[in-house]
């Protein structure tokens, strides 16, 4: 009697241990990969679980929490022969824990190898200038390219950074130079368009000056014209009577200049300049009255 209870006691123990290990708590960053007789089963979430003791059992922890591969520097040969290096870091998530570990052994090493072949595929369609102008444009076609690839996988690609572009030192003296070359250019062109658009300038200046001297000049023969023909016009009207005014205005005008000479201390006028003077006075007041 006390064996059977003791057997009895042991089979509890036995039962409740056997129980116990089909259940299975899951923690929030990982799933459980369940196998029986060696095939899989199926995959324990997050929380509670329970699977057959004895029958199945639990083959694979697999963490789930987004991960970062290092960042890994890549050889690339762009459209143009350049040889650049791009820095790339590649973030991603297993979103099917049994394809992780049923279709691939080494999920990190494989996403490496598939993100180097992306990478210089996409730059060998892109000439250098690109390649370091277009950051954007390389991870989305990374991120795009390599989460179709590793869909099989059971893995989403979540981000993917190109954080650098370099090159050899080599080529690095070489856009050095071009550079240089290309700003010694520049200047030159503007040194010789602000030479141009000073001669223009001054071009410009000359002619406004011919201009106006032009005009000046017009003008000045046309007040020439317009006095001749008043006085043509008092001839034909007024016959000696105008002809004796200018004759009259000449001379006053040849008095006017001697007296402005510094050395003329003293002049003497003759009679008829005299009388030219009372003579310009009538012919006036004979103008006022027509």
């Amino acid at each position: 009697m006390m064996g059977l209870e003791i057997l009895l006691s042991v089979f509890t123990v036995l039962f409740f241990l056997v129980a116990l290990s089909g259940i299975k708590i899951v923690p929030q960053s990982h799933e459980y990969v369940v196998e029986q007789f060696g095939k899989y089963v199926k995959s324990l979430k997050a929380g509670l679980n329970f699977i057959v003791p004895l029958l199945n059992r639990v083959a694979h922890k697999v963490s789930i929490i987004e991960r970062q591969l290092d960042p890994q520097e890549i050889s690339v040969i762009t459209k143009d022969n350049v040889e650049v290096h791009l820095t790339t870091a590649v973030f991603f998530r297993i979103v099917d824990a049994a394809k992780s570990v049923y279709r691939i052994a080494d999920i990190d090493q494989a996403v490496r190898t598939t993100v180097t072949s992306i990478v210089r595929a996409t730059g060998g369609q892109m000439e250098f200038d690109e390649v370091q102008s277009r950051r954007e444009f390389i991870n989305e076609r990374i991120q795009n390219s390599l989460s179709e690839a590793c869909a099989v996988w059971g893995i989403e690609i979540t981000r993917t950074e190109v954080l650098d572009v370099s090159v050899d030192q080599s080529t690095r003296t070489a856009m050095q130079q071009q550079l240089n070359a290309e700003r010694e250019r520049r200047a030159a062109v503007t040194k010789a368009e602000g030479e141009r658009q000073a001669q223009q300038l001054k071009a410009d200046g000359q002619l406004y000056t011919a201009q106006r001297e032009a005009e000046g000049r017009r003008v000045l023969a046309d007040a020439e014209a317009y006095a001749t023909t008043t006085v043509g016009e008092a001839i034909q009207h007024n016959g000696q009577s105008a002809i004796d005014f200018e004759i009259m205005k000449k001379q006053i005008e040849s008095v006017a200049e001697i007296a402005k000479s510094p050395n003329s201390k003293l002049i003497i006028l003759p009679t008829d300049v005299t009388k030219s003077l009372g003579a310009i006075g009538a012919m006036l007041e004979v103008v006022r009255n027509k």
